[in-house]
């Protein structure tokens, strides 16, 4: 049994190939790697897979409606000013940040099926909001894990024959790229680590709570991470999939990274809650890790497009709305994007 995103699929021995009994990585213990797995340090338990048969023998999941269309598509321009900052929302974790002249992706995913195959799986109850042909070039795209949703390698391969992008993983993930496609080029890091983009312009690879997997016997094989990019004096923080941690994470990154123009911050798939609870924010935990992070603003993502959980299409939208409110928070510092939507900031 295999999880993708949040669902199980089973895998085959075609998406298991990369390990073949050994590691996506090899290097010393740290404070979040015991040598053969990755782990969060201080963190919650993950749930076992007696817990996850129990919520699937007990689910009960709101219907969507066939398709959940957006009303924005985006065209971008080829690249925005030196200390210009332009987010367009593509859809699920997938953004196009287009800061000091330099275009960059998150997580992209182009594909039906968030999936190992292109008959089952989750699949997207709305088109992306920037068709793939109108996508400006590619300077860099950001990998925050392994999960389906997140890594999608038919996507990669597209960007990569195209534009030929620097792209950036957590340590492990660069293997599984590989594997698929030798010819790309991967820069793999550690939590704590950066790497210059541009003249002027670092990303920076910082913690979520989180774990991953592709197949049955690479549970936590390979690390996930949150990212910072700075440049042209703005910043942009994109937390990648995370639950809340007790917000350690969260605050360790507000004092390395204050000033931060927007943080992207993932507001769905996390019911049920005693579930989900370690893996995936609810929009209450996403409005107090924006509390932490004191970004100027914040865009919520992780909703609406695939459907991974219990909750309905969209309950992110008002269980958000109602948490702001609760905090006394104005609905357009923090805003539940729809592919297409863009924020010049």
């Amino acid at each position: 049994m295999q999880l993708i995103g949040s669902l199980p699929f089973l895998g085959t021995a075609s998406q298991a190939r990369a390990t073949q009994g050994s590691f996506y990585y090899n290097g010393p213990s740290s404070d979040h790697f015991d040598g053969q797995r990755f782990f969060n340090p201080g963190g919650d338990r993950s749930r076992s897979f007696v817990e996850f048969l129990h919520w699937q023998l007990t689910k009960h999941a709101v219907p969507w409606p066939a398709v959940y269309p957006s009303p924005y598509q985006d065209t971008p321009p080829p690249k925005v000013g030196r200390r210009d900052l332009r987010v367009s929302f593509v859809g699920h974790a997938t953004f196009l940040i287009q800061i000091a002249g330099h275009n960059i992706l998150t997580d992209p995913i182009w594909s039906e099926r968030a999936s190992p195959v292109p008959f089952a799986g989750p699949r997207r109850y709305n088109p992306p909001g920037i068709p793939f042909d109108r996508l400006p070039r590619i300077d860099t795209v950001l990998i925050s894990h392994n999960h389906y949703d997140h890594l999608d390698l038919a996507t990669l391969v597209r960007l990569w024959r195209r534009d030929q992008p620097r792209i950036v993983a957590p340590l492990g993930n660069d293997t599984i790229i590989r594997a698929h496609d030798a010819s790309i080029t991967v820069t793999a890091l550690d939590w704590g680590e950066r790497v210059a983009l541009a003249p002027g312009l670092q990303t920076f690879v910082e913690p979520a709570h989180h774990w991953s997997a592709r197949a049955t016997n690479d549970r936590n094989h390979a690390l996930w991470a949150s990212f910072v990019v700075r440049g042209g004096g703005r910043a942009v923080y994109f937390a990648g999939d995370t639950g809340f941690g007790r917000g350690r994470h969260f605050q360790a990154i507000a004092a390395r990274h204050p000033h931060l123009d927007v943080a992207l911050l993932p507001i769905g798939a996390y019911e049920p809650r005693w579930f989900m609870a370690p893996h995936h924010m609810n929009p209450d935990d996403a409005v107090r890790a924006f509390g932490i992070l004191k970004a100027q603003s914040a865009l919520g993502f992780h909703w609406g497009t695939f459907r991974l959980t219990d909750e309905g299409v969209d309950q992110p939208f008002h269980d958000l709305t109602s948490a702001l409110r609760a905090r006394g928070l104005p609905a357009q510092r923090f805003v539940a994007m729809r592919p297409g939507q863009v924020s010049i900031i």
